[in-house]
């Protein structure tokens, strides 16, 4: 590790926001989105060709740090996974670093034992909220709950070193509206969700003793009438953003892939990889990396 890093306690934030198109994000006004690149960087990832465009996949390879070969997860029903053998980070963290460790969010396989899940199987904390119907208003409520129990948790006495929030009303207004106002209203409004969550980390009464990793990462895009699960460059373009120590600002990025999201966490809370995970991603900067 870089003996320049600052001392002092280290906290990631994850936020997840399902099915957010990069090539629309300069049209809209989402200055919460726009200060964690100023901070730091906002890069495109592209979905390789091993992984469906689908969110099962994507999102297990984003916290796991091991490609669809390894964990398993190939579909939207998440039946026949290894994520006992390749668990998320806050399951890892949890289990074997003991730390403190938050998931919270409303897609059933990703939080409950259905459908072949959940994906997160043990962090310290889990807030499950599901929306009372399948339909863009009820995640938007979804969404809404979630944000807020977030906030109470990111400023509350449990006090997580690594955290996950998702968001998915996004990825539901476009599979049932497309990708039109409504869909460019929806990633505003998370967009003001993430401006909320960082305003509880930054009002925490530790905040000016701690180190903050933020990432905020999406895990594929859509097609212009809504869907995703082809080869096509929207539905396979991504992103993540993120600032923290050792990501400089406006600083060139190589090259990032999804796996290299969980790898990063475990950078930034100054914990080294056992070989024996296997992981397939990597620090976003070299001066975080052990390799």
């Amino acid at each position: 590790m870089s003996s320049s890093w600052p001392a002092g306690p280290r906290r990631v934030l994850v936020v997840g926001i399902d099915g957010v198109r990069l090539d629309l994000l300069p049209e809209l006004d989402t200055p919460h989105l726009d200060a964690v690149a100023a901070a730091g960087f906002l890069a495109p990832v592209e979905v390789d060709e091993a992984t469906p465009t689908m969110s099962g996949p994507c999102w297990a390879t984003i916290v796991t740090g091991v490609s669809v070969a390894k964990h398993g997860v190939f579909g939207n029903h998440f039946g026949g996974n290894r994520l006992d053998v390749f668990p998320d980070f806050t399951t890892r963290l949890a289990a074997v670093h003991r730390r403190r460790t938050f998931a919270a969010g409303g897609w059933e396989p990703l939080f409950l034992a259905r459908q072949g899940g959940p994906l997160f199987a043990a962090p310290g904390r889990l807030s499950y909220i599901a929306p009372l119907e399948d339909t863009p208003q009820a995640w938007e409520v979804c969404d809404e709950r979630v944000t807020a129990e977030a906030v109470y948790v990111l400023g509350g006495d449990d006090d997580p070193q690594a955290s996950f929030v998702y968001l998915g009303a996004v990825d539901e207004t476009a599979h049932f509206l497309g990708c039109g106002e409504e869909y460019r209203q929806s990633i505003q409004a998370a967009d003001e969700r993430l401006g909320r969550l960082l305003t509880a980390v930054r009002e925490r009464p530790g905040y000016a003793d701690e180190e903050w990793t933020v990432i905020v990462v999406t895990d594929h895009g859509h097609l212009d009438q809504g869907g995703h699960g082809g080869r096509s460059t929207l539905e396979r373009t991504a992103w993540v953003a993120a600032f923290g120590p050792g990501i400089e600002p406006g600083a060139p990025v190589r090259t990032v892939r999804h796996p290299d999201v969980a790898a990063h966490v475990y950078a930034a809370l100054d914990i080294t990889p056992d070989p024996h995970w296997t992981l397939d991603g990597r620090p976003f900067t070299p001066a975080l990396s052990r390799v």
